[in-house]
């Protein structure tokens, strides 16, 4: 069992929870604050007649309107119901299950005023694979991941769809089929629940995550390349790189050197003096989207450790604020520059592709031995294009649009949720360009044979072979390619 704290929570640490069976729980310091924070905005409530935005008045440009107080509930309610207005595709059952987990760490922080039974019927949902259904499009990025968070929230008071062992069902039978009743919604909880920016972080922690294993894997695959292109090593010195001073350039590099390190490819004698960029800038190129990962890391792991919703209560000092914790912003800006980061890995590397296919260096051309006859993997560097190409529009920032909502009282919003759902498709086009790179490296060095690559290198292939074979003539290249992919990010 793992319980919710104050400590910080990691990138690693959340994707590790996600893919785990390890059960989540409260610690009892978060239970503690959680109640003093509840019991805090009770006392406030049942004592004063202070107008406080969204625990008792209306929401959005509705914030003027006061509800009485025996409507608080119903008002959280309604509000839950109205704002499910989620369209589009259904999101990963891991997303949804990471804005679960995001969600409960955020609001066990003790500043959102909900009620301790309302985090652990969450938690009860993750821990038993009772998942919400969530729809990709609906949220503005600002005022909280309104839609997608509220069709996370329905299951907890019966309502909406879920994931259950495998099928999707009315959330209303499956806790029925469970013995568990609908949760009852206190003033503010219903505000807590949609106001936060989980749907943006659940994205941006997952493409993250992917990210680092994606620049792993181009580094890996890239090193192949070079090698089976009889590239130059002299571009990966550590003194030509150092002048540079760009942190992300010297670690591929000294990566590049390494896993070539002992390799006869590479100590062949070499009658050209120059590589195309594609291989002798691998560090320029890996290095800076290298550099973006670390910036957007450090920008989701902020995230994960905040909170996100409003107002915030701080009941030390007897303050309610009404702010902007809300705005997506940081998440969205991240969002655009890790999808263009996570682009550019796959554009070069279509760029290896394109070389290692070419007919140069010796190799045959498309990386068959009888070409004509055969097309080998013509068409396949055709698919990496086709997804070059896609990236290339899915990189178009969403972050520098904004809609006028509410009225004009939500004003600037930061479309932050059509950037996160863009960032995890170029990722997913970006780990088939790089499989389509391993498929043409391997291709392209067993046709150096008997010459070897390095020994960390031979280790990879002779694993590789064991699941994709040699093309000795055409056949169908889709599940090469899907087996390719499977190798490098399983």
């Amino acid at each position: 069992m793992h319980y919710i704290t104050d400590d910080f929570y990691s990138v690693e640490k959340i994707n590790a929870l996600i893919v785990s069976v390890e059960k989540i729980g409260i610690s009892e310091a978060s239970k503690i604050k959680v109640s003093a924070c509840a019991d805090y905005l009770k006392h406030k409530l049942n004592t004063g007649n202070e107008v406080i935005y969204g625990i008792n008045t209306g929401f959005g440009s509705m914030c003027n309107t006061v509800i009485n107080n025996k409507e608080l509930e119903e008002l959280q309610v309604n509000l839950v119901r109205s704002h499910a207005c989620g369209a589009g595709a259904k999101i990963p059952i891991v997303i949804s299950k990471r804005i679960l987990l995001l969600k409960a760490i955020a609001l066990c922080k003790g500043y959102s005023g909900v009620y301790l039974e309302t985090i652990e019927r969450i938690l009860w949902l993750y821990n038993n694979n009772v998942i919400p259904v969530i729809y990709e499009l609906g949220s503005l990025g600002a005022s909280g991941d309104l839609a997608p968070l509220a069709h996370m929230s329905l299951p907890l008071i019966g309502e909406g769809e879920v994931h259950y062992k495998g099928e999707i069902r009315a959330a209303k039978e499956v806790l029925k089929e469970l013995g568990v009743n609908p949760i009852h919604l206190h003033a503010k909880e219903g505000l807590a629940l949609l106001n936060g920016t989980q749907f943006m972080a659940a994205f941006l922690s997952y493409c993250v995550h992917a990210g680092i294993r994606i620049f792993d894997a181009a580094n890996t695959v890239g090193s192949l390349s070079l090698d089976a292109f009889l590239g130059l090593k002299s571009p990966f010195q550590a003194n030509v790189n150092a002048l540079r001073n760009q942190k992300g350039q010297i670690e591929v590099a000294r990566i590049i050197s390494d896993r070539l390190e002992g390799s006869a490819l590479m100590n062949e004698p070499k009658e050209h003096v120059q590589d195309p960029y594609s291989l002798r800038c691998i560090p320029q190129v890996h290095g800076a989207s290298k550099d973006t990962l670390d910036f957007c890391r450090e920008i989701i792991e902020n995230e994960i450790n905040a909170v996100t919703d409003n107002p915030t209560i701080f009941p030390e000092s007897d303050e309610i604020i009404s702010a902007g914790n809300f705005h997506g912003q940081p998440l969205a800006l991240a969002l655009d520059y890790l999808a263009i980061a996570i682009a550019e890995l796959g554009s070069v590397s279509e760029r290896r592709t394109y070389k290692l296919i070419s007919g140069e260096r010796g190799l045959p051309p498309f990386l068959v031995k009888n070409p004509g006859l055969h097309s080998g993997l013509m068409i396949a560097q055709y698919s990496c294009a086709s997804m070059v190409s896609q990236n290339k529009q899915l990189c178009t920032p969403a972050s520098v649009d904004t809609i006028d909502s509410s009225n004009g009282q939500e004003d600037h919003v930061s479309m932050g949720a059509n950037a996160a759902t863009k960032c995890k498709r170029v990722i997913e086009n970006v780990q088939n360009i790089i499989g389509i790179e391993l498929l043409s490296a391997a291709q392209a060095i067993d046709f150096r044979r008997p010459l070897q690559s390095s020994k960390v290198n031979e280790e990879l292939l002779t694993a590789y072979r064991e699941e994709v074979s040699f093309i000795e003539s055409d056949r169908v290249l889709s599940n090469d390619i899907h087996k390719s992919n499977s190798f490098l990010f399983k």
